[in-house]
């Protein structure tokens, strides 16, 4: 495999409640004033990346993992995963509060769709003032309470809501509840998982004053119904990765890059730079390459070796 800096074509989706900032900060080519999502790198069915840059360029991820598994992913991760990328990378902008939500586990995920889970985590890029996530129960609730504020629509009185500002990270393992504010645009890391119980949608019809789906039943026993931890902390140190999420399906670091960061990788993973503020140049066996915020690269594991220079936030994701 030619080893190089993989970057894709964003894959845009309308969505109810999206808005323009994926243009407006992100300078993505939004094909409605309801954009929600750009899929950075995606190896879900139906939505499958493709290479914008370089060799490989008009060449599927798919394509790219059937024939150089081991080169993208590392030996271990190749034969956990086989020739299938495990995570998901999405700008997303909430112009209007998202569904209230929550996502199953692997095991779950598995005998219902034949899917991963869907553990995520949010880095908020930008917040309006006020703005306001909800995760997790205000106090250890159940099913039964649950389904009674449910149905008297008041299920927000016992859910907890958590006022956010550009630089919050939050970890939502499966079961959560959750829903994304209006007025935040995020970076979200996920596993390969397009599975969704949508529980609430605020009442919200479309042009035809239809609803969107519900899975209220579904929801039921994916639900954690304890209180939960999610919002972290992490160190700010220069030409660092300062650790922020890492469990069994990512670790997510914060880089703080000022000037000149060299690198060197084991190969174990693959390794994603999210570029969330400035710009940086990237170079590897004496070829550079530019990068700028709203950018998103894939770094195949056999390619351990370079270095990054400028003044950026990344955030930095791998396998451990």
């Amino acid at each position: 495999m030619e080893l190089y800096p993989l970057v894709f074509e964003p894959i845009l989706k309308d969505r109810i409640w999206g808005g323009t900032k994926l243009h407006a900060v992100l300078g993505k080519s939004i094909p409605t004033q309801t954009t929600g999502e750009s899929w950075e790198l995606s190896d879900v069915e139906g939505d499958v990346s493709v290479v914008k840059n370089g060799t490989y360029a008009g060449q599927t991820l798919t394509h790219l993992l059937e024939n150089y598994t081991k080169d993208i992913l590392g030996e271990k991760l190749a034969g956990q995963y086989g020739a299938k990328f495990p995570l998901l990378f999405k700008f997303l902008d909430a112009r209007e509060d998202l569904s209230i939500q929550v996502h199953p586990n692997d095991e779950l995920a598995k005998q219902r769709h034949n899917s991963f889970g869907k553990t995520e985590m949010w880095y908020v890029m930008q917040a309006d003032e006020g703005a306001r996530i909800i995760v997790g129960f205000k106090k250890k609730s159940g099913p039964e309470e649950y389904v009674e504020h449910l149905n008297n629509k008041n299920l927000t009185a016992i859910l907890n809501e958590v006022e956010v500002k550009t630089g919050d990270v939050f970890f939502l393992e499966t079961g959560t509840i959750h829903a994304i504010g209006a007025g935040i645009m995020i970076a979200e890391i996920q596993q390969t998982s397009d599975i969704t119980y949508r529980i609430y949608d605020w009442d919200r019809t479309d042009a035809n004053g239809k609803g969107r789906e519900l899975h209220i039943e579904q929801a039921l026993d994916a639900m954690n119904y304890n209180t939960t931890d999610t919002k972290r902390e992490y160190a700010n140190v220069a030409n660092t990765a300062n650790v922020m999420v890492d469990c069994p399906y990512f670790k997510t670091s914060y880089v703080p890059l000022i000037g000149k960061m060299e690198e060197q990788k084991d190969g174990s993973s693959f390794t994603v730079y999210i570029c969330t503020e400035g710009s940086f140049t990237f170079t590897s066996d004496n070829k550079t390459f530019s990068f700028k915020k709203g950018d998103t690269i894939l770094i195949p594991a056999a390619l351990q070796q370079y270095a990054m220079e400028g003044n950026a936030t990344l955030l930095e994701i791998c396998i451990s």
